[in-house]
């Protein structure tokens, strides 16, 4: 199950070098995961309010392969590798056109209202299998 999000640079994106700051590549595969996880029909407010628990980032491993620059046009594909009771990992590349620009690795958990692990509810862990 592949999820693909476009994004467009845009100059508050850019460093002083013209390039995408790198901390910006964790906000459009975030935007890709909203994105993904809204088309999926889950909402995460009424998971909050129901089930009492919100998707959390556990770990990121990313790697930058190449810079991306003011107005270029970018996607990010996301795939689900692993899904488990607690957790799901996410493979998430944005790429300009063909080209790997940046690729990271996600686990994402649930927590509590309290912030503690949480299982995943069980309709969400079905529909990702």
């Amino acid at each position: 199950m592949a999820h693909t999000f476009p994004i467009r640079v845009y100059y508050e994106d850019t460093d002083m070098a013209g390039i995408v700051y790198y901390a910006n590549y964790l906000r459009y595969i975030e935007r890709a995961r909203s994105d993904w996880v809204r088309g999926l029909g889950i909402d995460q407010n009424a998971m909050r309010r129901d089930d009492g628990v919100v998707f959390a980032v556990r770990r990121v491993e990313a790697d930058y392969h190449h810079p991306a620059k003011f107005d270029d046009e970018l996607e990010v594909r996301t795939t689900v590798t692993t899904v488990t009771g607690a957790r799901l990992v996410m493979d998430q590349r944005v790429l300009r056109g063909e080209e790997l620009v940046f690729s990271a690795q996600v686990t994402i958990v649930c927590i509590n209202d309290t912030g503690h692990p949480a299982r995943l509810p069980a309709n969400i862990r079905l529909m990702l299998h």
